[in-house]
């Protein structure tokens, strides 16, 4: 089978340039800094390509699982910076500031695992994945879809956020976990650790894309979409359509927590703001302006819109939010497919006829001519 064509394969090469050189090269440390950022949710909308856009089910709480991630790797950054030395002033030396805060006197069982990196590694991809297959196995298995799904994945958003915020002594509270400082020792407040990270985050997220659309090409991806087109011809075929819909909303939830634990790296803290329903439905906006069948339309919408937001907010501090819903308006208005669409409706017939080896070569799959890496819908 073939998993990418020569068009995908030159679209894959751009976004790497993109990332790896063009970023580096023309921002400066603090704006690189800033796009590493946004590439981190990257890793969520990539899930909910694969979850919304392929297999049609749409979750409207994927920042808890962004969450998750990162409240693991900050964990691991918080005891480290939490050593008896650095902490003497504190009642009790030795535990995060928050706990002192908060009068515990020693550090809680759940906590203690975290004072390993690769616990917390492994961590940061089961919990969130764990947790999604609790979700799914109680949801799917009921044949609880639609609506109702994205309903209730906002409201496991709003408690886990309640839940953080009021176990102040154990999470950090409403300020979270702040004033994370170094990894092994090394400090990662510094420009060059800054430039490092975004590197490793950038690489981690085309090999994110990569197996993405290595799943999207094969049978288990076909049959995705067959869930979302005729979820009941595809059961009365013999296949338990809840099985599928687990995995790949488990895939998803493993996708956001890896980014979540670049986010809290690169940022340096992690905050129950980033876990809630707002930013699990602007995590939805991202996938939608980009292209939601589209993997890497919905990074490069992701990059634009956080880049708009943030340029709307500097030149316009009091009419950036009208500025910004001004923009999703019209992109749903007049894009209902996303960038993606755009390119795929107007650039991609007259890149085929001034490019015409791109499409030659080795017959394409099903799979490919539906859903080619850098398509904007179905056909």
């Amino acid at each position: 089978m073939t998993f990418l064509t020569r068009k995908d394969m030159l679209w894959f090469v751009v976004l790497a340039l993109v990332l790896l050189i063009v970023f580096p090269l023309g921002l400066e440390t603090f704006r690189l800094n800033l796009f590493g950022k946004y590439l981190t949710y990257g890793f969520v909308v990539l899930g909910l390509v694969l979850c919304w856009g392929d297999a049609g089910i749409l979750s409207l709480g994927q920042g808890v699982f962004f969450g998750l991630g990162g409240y693991c790797m900050a964990m691991f950054l918080k005891l480290e910076a939490s050593t008896p030395a650095a902490t003497k002033i504190q009642s009790t030396p030795g535990i995060p500031d928050f706990m002192d805060w908060n009068q515990l006197t020693a550090l809680p069982a759940f906590w203690q695992p975290f004072h390993s990196l690769a616990f917390s590694l492994v961590a940061v991809v089961a919990v969130p994945t764990l947790l999604a297959f609790g979700i799914g196995l109680a949801m799917f298995t009921r044949r609880v879809g639609g609506t109702y799904f994205a309903i209730i994945t906002q409201a496991f958003a709003a408690i886990l956020t309640i839940l953080i915020i009021g176990q102040q002594g154990y999470t950090g509270g409403v300020n979270g976990m702040t004033d994370l400082r170094t990894l092994l020792g090394w400090d990662i407040r510094t420009d060059h650790a800054k430039m490092i990270l975004y590197f490793v985050n950038a690489v981690l997220l085309l090999g994110a894309a990569l197996l993405s659309h290595v799943v999207r090409r094969s049978k288990l991806g076909r049959i995705l979409v067959a869930m979302r087109d005729k979820e009941d011809r595809v059961r009365f075929s013999g296949y338990n359509v809840a099985h599928f819909k687990i995995f790949v909303f488990c895939f998803a939830a493993a996708l956001a927590g890896v980014g979540g634990a670049m986010f809290t790296l690169q940022v340096g803290f992690m905050s129950p703001s980033f876990v809630g329903i707002v930013p699990s439905i602007e995590l939805v906006i991202y996938c939608a302006v980009g292209g939601r069948t589209s993997l890497l339309g919905v990074i490069y919408g992701t990059v634009l819109v956080c880049a708009a937001r943030a340029a709307f907010s500097e030149a316009m501090p009091q009419l950036w939010l009208f500025a910004m819903g001004s923009l999703f308006i019209l992109v749903v208005v007049a894009f209902p497919t996303g960038l993606a669409g755009v390119y795929r409706t107007y650039l991609d017939p007259r890149l085929d006829r001034l490019l015409p080896w791109l499409g030659r070569g080795r017959a394409p799959t099903t799979a490919t001519v539906e859903r080619p890496m850098h398509a904007a819908a179905m056909e």
